[in-house]
């Protein structure tokens, strides 16, 4: 039951983002503006595994640790190959891709501080 209801949750979370943005970057398409549907579209899918994969931190009986080392690893899988094709960096080389790693678990570390803080803060 509990599978279910993380998949759901996830569906809804990942998802719905998505379909909005999806929409925004179809009509920003029909618009003739491509460059900004496709970047809307690549921030659709980081929205969508970013979204569904937070239904790990509900998972009560994993460590935080182990939340977080596997959500780490779904970002690593999803998020770091979308900015990688995005077009939003500069790649020529694989010193740039590890550039980009290292912004990705940069960017990461802040953005689970942060959260983890006012989660503590607001008993989340």
């Amino acid at each position: 039951m509990l599978q279910k209801v993380l998949v759901i949750n996830a569906l809804l979370r990942g998802g719905i983002p998505f379909i909005i943005m999806v929409g925004i970057a179809l009509l920003l398409n029909f618009q003739g503006k491509y460059s900004d549907a496709k970047s809307t579209f690549f921030a659709s899918l980081i929205a969508l595994f970013v979204g569904a994969a937070t239904v790990i931190y509900n998972i009560d009986h994993w460590s935080l640790t182990k939340q977080s080392a596997i959500h780490f690893l779904i970002m690593l899988i999803t998020v770091y190959p979308i900015l990688l094709l995005s077009g939003w960096f500069t790649i020529v080389s694989v010193f740039d891709a590890l550039k980009i790693f290292l912004f990705f678990v940069l960017v990461g570390a802040i953005l689970w501080l942060v959260l983890f803080t006012l989660a503590k803060v607001f008993s989340w």
